[in-house]
């Protein structure tokens, strides 16, 4: 029996090869979405999931009042709740950024990426298997180092690394351990080195430099250890500043609000993390609306493959009702024919998989490319899942057109005038609608996706980066750093080509190093600090609004200046900020430090436009002598840049450090990362766009032919009755017109909400206008039109004896 459905399968096959094509083709579309879907998903449902510990760790972060949040906590807090909470059973301190740095082994020099600085619990908190060397202890003693085995093969080649010594920073390390990276986790450290508490931090609770993490006993209440952690603040924070600044406690936190703990658990923290002002994990936070936004693309554009399938199968079974209808009379079931019509489901949609699969194959690399990720079609759980869709298509494709086919009435088949029947167009032309619905959706969603990326791209930034490259400053004495600088920039500014030299504690797309908080006429804020060297911002092209920059002119501007940008002038309700004395957040053993307001910098965008411009306080290098930048900013002229460069180079590698290799950046290059992913999503939809429009075309063209086949008849007699081209081809299309109409308006509202959601996350943004629609709406229509016009002409021009002759 199932051969002889496998026969019948084949016939009909080779019969509508075209039609069979686009459904196999339509189907494996869909089903190549959802596997990318899948792929993704997995993949950022899977981190640190093969941890152990991952129900019991918790990243602590830290709300400043009404302000930031910061994934980083201060040692004295985080030891006190140690030594004060008995539920907590071990904590860990780290950085929570990737080191990238110089690796010295005998005479072997390696820029080494992906280098975690942490304390001696790390591989408490992230059990890494360990090949060789200490199982506990890791890094217990001063100067200890662990080592991935990738990392151990590249540094020593086939030696064995354990006890062999290696220079890092300013100091030598002993490799105590190699161990083996297990993926994905939210550390994957090449390697860990010991030693991240610094002296002046140990005491010190308003410096929050350090990603910390509890791990709480078995059984344990989060909420229970969340209090008392609070109270710990309450008490060793709240308290005391109160104290000082001899307010009550109640009159204190009114004023300046209170820090207040949250507790991320690793098990969730990847997708379902705080979000926060800075970095979390290295491995940074997945980004769960792109997943679901990804998701529910894929599943939109299965759907659509299944109605266009659906369509097809009900639309061509009037050819086969004859052979239905004689089945039947010889003693076929109703259920026998619905099996049947499941089976070549079944084929068709096994077929569709392949297809499907071959598809991801071949793209993946580009789609890795986009996620920025390593996906490979493997696992268990995929192939489980991969069994799950087939089952959910051949329900959702197959069983409707197969009980739809088995319904036919046997006197009517056989009669021959089935043909003429409209049983089942009506779902037919709701699902044309619901397509025209979706394709709708895909073509606003692209055309307002595409606007707010043109609209970041072309938006005026507050400054001015063409011909400013950025050069990482590599000075192993940061004590010395900006006295090093000086020097070095009165020599760089001789290089033939170089227009200006300056820097700052900071980058563009990234942010400044610090902030500290301070409060002013009885309101706290939480600038951003920039340390700047004298003239960054007129290199840069950033206004001042009122008053002056800061110049070596005066020699109070190295020591009690600073200016402010707008918003922090708003946030202190400042009306003439001009000379005013502000008590700001930096103190010594006198207390804090006074300082003059000299000048009011117009905002300008450094951490990117999905943010807001946050407050910023501008201070020389020399003020505080924290020497916290990274890069020198050097402008450059256009003429002989490759030369000029090649100088640069030269002088990098005598004079800088001959250890790093010469590196450079424009900073109009390096901001434009910062609005990457959205050009991503931009293309990324412009190919499900594509996509989209090639399914509709596909079951449009389809649903047309035929349609218009089973009224030759009819446009023949009107042909013979005198009816002219122009009239008929009104006619036949006419429908298709109020379809189009009917769908563009079921796609335009879940568009219109579901984009305005997603501009939400944009500080900067467009408003969305009647222009996309309007755009969408013509398009849709004129592929309608052509597609279905191009078809109902070629029907106009049949010949009227063929179908007459017999009337």
């Amino acid at each position: 029996m199932i051969y002889n459905w496998f026969k019948i399968f084949v016939y009909h096959l080779k019969q509508n090869k075209l039609f069979s094509f686009l459904n196999v083709l339509g189907l494996s579309i869909g089903i190549a979405g959802v596997i990318f879907a899948i792929l993704y998903w997995n993949n950022e449902h899977s981190y640190d999931q093969w941890n152990p510990e991952k129900e019991n760790i918790y990243l602590v972060l830290n709300k400043i009042g009404n302000g930031d949040t910061w994934a980083t906590s201060s040692i004295p807090f985080g030891e006190t709740c140690k030594a004060t909470i008995p539920e907590i059973e071990k904590i860990c301190f780290f950085n929570v950024w990737y080191d990238q740095d110089i690796i010295k082994y005998q005479d072997q020099k390696l820029m080494a990426k992906k280098i975690m600085v942490s304390d001696e619990n790390f591989f408490d908190f992230f059990p890494f298997e360990i090949l060789k060397g200490a199982k506990t202890n890791i890094l217990k003693e001063k100067n200890s180092v662990a080592i991935s085995d990738e990392q151990a093969k590249i540094l020593f080649k086939n030696e064995n690394p354990i006890g062999k010594s290696i220079f890092y920073g300013a100091a030598n390390y002993t490799v105590k351990s190699v161990y083996k990276i297990i993926r994905p986790s939210s550390i994957e450290p090449n390697y860990v080195f010991s030693g991240v508490k610094r002296e002046p931090d140990l005491n010190s609770w308003g410096n929050f430099n350090y990603g910390f993490l509890i791990k709480i006993k078995k059984d344990t209440d989060r909420a229970l250890v969340l209090k008392k952690m609070q109270h710990v603040n309450f008490v060793n924070r709240t308290v005391k500043d109160a104290k000082e600044s001899g307010q009550t406690v109640e009159q204190y936190v009114k004023e300046n609000g209170e820090i207040t703990i949250l507790l991320d658990q690793l098990k969730m923290a990847r997708l379902h993390g705080t979000k926060t002002s800075g970095s979390t994990f290295p491995e940074g936070m997945g980004n769960l609306k792109l997943l679901y936004i990804m998701a529910g693309l894929s599943l939109l554009i299965l759907i659509l493959s299944l109605v266009n399938y659906v369509n097809l199968a009900t639309a061509s079974a009037i050819k086969r009702a004859k052979e239905v209808g004689v089945r039947k009379i010889v003693g076929a079931s109703k259920n026998q024919i619905i099996v049947q019509f499941i089976f070549e489901t079944a084929i068709i949609v096994l077929l569709a998989i392949f297809f499907a699969l071959a598809i991801v194959e071949l793209s993946l690399p580009y789609y890795n490319n986009f996620l920025n990720k390593m996906l490979t079609i493997n696992g268990g759980e995929f192939y489980l899942q991969l069994i799950g869709i087939f089952g959910l298509v051949i329900i959702a494709a197959g069983i409707f057109p197969a009980v739809y086919i088995s319904n036919f009435e046997t006197l009517k088949v056989l009669k021959g005038n089935f043909s003429r029947s409209k049983s089942g167009i009506w779902i037919r032309n709701s699902m044309l609608i619901f397509q025209f619905g979706i394709a709708a959706f895909f073509i606003i969603g692209a055309l307002i996706v595409n606007s707010q990326v043109e609209y970041m791209m072309n938006k005026d930034l507050g400054f001015n980066g063409d011909q400013v490259i950025s050069i990482p400053y590599n000075k192993p004495d940061r004590f010395k750093r900006t006295e090093k600088y000086l020097v070095d920039k009165q020599e760089i500014a001789k290089i033939p080509g170089v227009v200006d030299v300056t820097t700052f504690a900071g980058s563009f797309g990234g942010s400044t190093s610090s902030s500290s908080g301070f409060k002013h006429n009885g309101i706290f804020v939480q600038p951003r600090n920039v340390e700047m060297d004298f003239g960054f911002l007129d290199m840069m092209k950033i206004k001042i609004v009122q008053g002056r920059d800061l110049s070596p002119k005066y020699s109070s501007d190295t020591i009690s200046s600073m200016l402010m940008n707008e918003t922090l002038v708003k946030q202190l309700n400042l009306k003439n900020p001009i000379n005013q004395i502000v008590t700001s957040g930096w103190g010594n053993e006198k207390g804090n430090l006074k300082f003059k307001i000299v000048g009011v910098v117009k905002d300008f965008n450094i951490t990117g436009l999905q943010s807001k411009v946050p407050p910023m306080v501008f201070i020389n290098l020399k003020t505080l002598k924290w020497n916290n930048f990274n890069n020198v900013f050097v402008k450059v002229s256009p003429n002989n840049l490759t030369e000029t460069l090649e100088n640069l180079k030269k002088y990098w590698e005598k004079n800088v450090n001959p250890d790093y290799p010469f590196d450079y950046e424009f900073v109009n290059k390096g901001f434009a990362k910062t609005y990457e992913e959205q050009i991503k999503q931009k293309n990324l939809f412009f190919i499900l766009n594509m996509v989209v429009i090639l399914i509709a075309v596909f079951g449009l063209f389809a649903l047309a032919s035929f349609s218009m086949e089973r009224r030759l008849k009819e446009i023949a007699i009107r042909k013979t009755l005198g009816a002219e081209t122009d009239i008929l081809l009104k006619e036949l299309s006419k429908q298709y017109i109020l379809f189009c109409l009917l769908g563009f308006g079921i796609g335009i509202i879940p568009a219109y909400i579901l984009l305005q959601k997603w501009l939400e996350d944009y500080a900067f943004r467009i408003n969305i206008s009647a222009l996309p629609f309007s755009i969408a709406f013509i398009s849709l229509l004129a592929l309608t039109l052509l597609i279905v016009l191009t078809k109902a002409y070629q029907v106009t021009k049949i010949d009227v004896l063929k179908y007459l002759k017999y009337e």
